[in-house]
C-alpha cells in the first residue's frame, strides 16, 4: 500500500471499493502476524496502515458519514463537514501526544426511567484519528479473543450470539450468569490498560493523551485520571481489550 502518494480526487469521486480492499488486505496481514506472535511485524504493519491515505479516508468517512453519532458535536462545535473539509481532515491525521477534552452529554440508561448514562464526545479530529487507530488495533486483538465473544466485534451481531446460546443449551439446561460491573468504564486503571496493550511508543502516547484529556461538562473541565471515556470510536475496541485481559489473565 502506498503511504506517500495521495491521488487528487474530489471526495464524491473517491474509489471506495478499492480503498476498502486495500485497507482490508493490510488488516489481514496484521491479523496473520498477530496469530503467529510476530510483534515486530504487527507494529510495523500498524504504522504502515495509520500512514496510508486509504485508511485515513476510510476513517474520516466513518465518523463524518457512516456512524450514528456523526451529527453530535464535541467541544469544537463541528457537527458536519463539507467534502473539502473531509479531504483536509484526511491530510491532517497523524499520531501525536495531545488531545482535546471531550464534551460530556447524558442519555437515558436502557431499562431505567431516571438513571442517565454519561457519554463523552471527542472533537471531529480526535474521532477520525481514533477511527484510524481502531482500524489498526482491531485485527491484532481479533487474533487473540475467545471464539465465543460477540460484543463489539466486526462481522458479529446479537443474532450470532443468540444462535451460539441455542446450540449450547439445546441438549441440556445450563446455568446463565448475568453480571453488571458497577461503573466499569469509569474505574478502569489507565496505567494498567496501557501496559497491557503493549503497543509501540507513539501510539501509546496518543492513547494516553486521549485517556487523560479531561471532560467538559458545561463550562467546567474535569480531569480524567482513571477510566475510559464512552462515546468515541475507539471505546468499543479498548473495552474489548480490557475484557480479554481480565478474563484470560485470572
Amino acid at each position: 500500500m502506498n503511504t506517500v502518494f495521495q491521488p487528487m480526487y474530489e471526495w464524491k469521486d473517491l474509489p471506495w471499493k478499492r480503498i476498502q480492499r486495500q485497507v482490508f488486505k493490510l488488516q489481514t496481514r496484521i491479523y496473520r502476524a498477530s496469530c503467529r506472535g510476530d510483534v515486530k511485524a504487527v507494529h510495523r504493519l500498524q504504522r504502515l496502515l495509520m500512514k496510508s491515505w486509504s485508511a485515513k479516508c476510510l476513517a474520516v468517512r466513518r465518523v463524518t458519514q457512516d456512524n450514528k453519532g456523526k451529527k453530535t458535536a464535541g467541544i469544537d462545535g463541528l457537527a458536519s463537514l463539507s467534502p473539502k473539509q473531509r479531504l483536509q481532515l484526511t491530510q491532517d491525521l497523524q499520531l501525536g501526544d495531545k488531545a482535546a477534552p471531550v464534551r460530556r452529554v447524558y442519555i437515558p440508561k436502557p431499562g431505567s426511567k431516571t438513571e442517565q448514562r454519561p457519554l463523552s464526545i471527542p472533537t471531529m479530529h480526535d474521532r477520525a484519528l481514533q477511527a484510524l487507530v481502531k482500524l489498526a488495533l482491531e485485527p491484532e486483538w481479533e487474533a487473540h479473543l475467545e471464539p465465543n465473544n460477540y460484543g463489539y466485534r466486526p462481522g458479529r451481531s446479537c443474532r450470532d450470539a443468540i444462535g451460539a446460546i441455542f446450540l449450547a443449551i439445546k441438549q441440556k439446561p445450563k446455568f446463565v450468569l448475568d453480571a453488571d460491573i458497577q461503573k466499569c468504564f469509569e474505574r478502569i486503571n489507565q496505567t494498567a490498560l496501557l501496559r497491557k496493550l503493549k503497543t509501540f511508543p507513539s501510539l501509546t502516547r496518543q492513547i494516553r493523551a486521549w485517556l487523560e484529556s479531561g471532560s467538559m461538562d458545561g463550562e467546567t473541565l474535569y480531569p480524567t485520571s482513571e477510566g475510559i471515556a464512552q462515546g468515541g470510536p475507539l471505546t468499543p475496541c479498548t473495552m474489548l481489550q480490557t475484557i480479554f485481559i481480565r478474563v484470560r489473565h485470572r
